[in-house]
């Protein structure tokens, strides 16, 4: 099956979330540090890794310390109707419960 899916590139995150949002991804996703889940802030909404697609990511590292780096994750939810945006940064501070979240939303992003 061929993937007719337009590519798009960004040279800042800034960018990135000014498209996206554009594009319908109006929802901020945020990563609990206490839960395995994506919440949702705008509704109250907590979504598991059954209940969303990933429908593109965006890597960028920090200009000033390339040990600094954002993801975007534009997702989606069928099942609640809704798109929008998770944006995780890389650094000192980072945690193990985050990462792991994060691999996992790469694991899933690969198999779509």
């Amino acid at each position: 099956m061929e993937n007719n899916k337009k590519r798009y590139t960004y040279d800042t995150l800034s960018e990135a979330v000014n498209d996206l949002q554009k594009r319908g991804y109006t929802y901020d996703f945020l990563i609990p540090e206490e839960k395995e889940c994506i919440y949702c802030q705008q509704n109250s909404l907590e979504l598991s890794a059954d209940e969303f697609f990933i429908d593109e990511i965006y890597r960028f590292e920090g200009m000033t310390d390339p040990g600094d780096e954002s993801i975007v994750f534009a997702i989606s939810s069928e099942k609640h109707n809704i798109k929008g945006l998770v944006i995780n940064s890389f650094g000192a501070d980072f945690g193990y419960r985050s990462s792991k979240l994060v691999e996992d939303l790469y694991r899933k992003s690969r198999r779509l």
